[in-house]
């Protein structure tokens, strides 16, 4: 099994750095958060990562979410985790929904994977382990559950 992971940012890969400038913290977009969960689990399938946008969900426009969705029609894999700021993530897999021949799970963290008590491996772990079993659709992964991503609320 393969594995396409697709980071556009969101909470999960946010990182506070102090800053200077106004002597505080401020965040911003680091490395993908699924390339340090992966070096930590040592996974036993092949996967490839690639970036497609580093920004908060608020700031994700409609030509981003169709850069995302090229970039997803264009993987030759079917298999395909997208890690993702979790305010949005309905709306972006809206215009996913268009691509019917393959698995695509959205995920995100309520904090940053950076975080001691981050919900990130979790539900990452969540997202790889259902992928396999999914028939070809559009999920959505948070706090132990994998729902279609129409069937989605944040009360799941």
């Amino acid at each position: 099994m393969k594995i396409t992971f697709i980071q556009t940012g969101g909470t999960i890969d946010k990182d506070y750095k102090a800053t200077k400038k106004n002597h505080g913290y401020n965040f911003e977009i680091s490395e993908p958060a699924v390339k340090v969960i992966l070096d930590k689990i040592k996974p036993r399938f092949n996967f490839e990562i690639f970036t497609a946008t580093k920004k908060d969900s608020f700031d994700l426009t409609d030509v981003d979410r169709l850069k995302i969705y090229q970039k997803c029609k264009n993987i030759k894999n079917d298999k395909i985790i997208i890690t993702h700021g979790t305010d949005t993530f309905v709306k972006t897999a809206k215009v996913l929904n268009q691509i019917k021949n393959k698995v695509i799970i959205l995920t995100g963290a309520m904090k940053p994977e950076k975080f001691q008590n981050s919900d990130a491996m979790f539900n990452v772990g969540t997202a790889i382990g259902a992928i396999k079993f999914l028939p070809n659709g559009i999920y959505i992964s948070m706090n132990g559950t994998v729902n279609k991503w129409n069937e989605y609320n944040r009360s799941n």
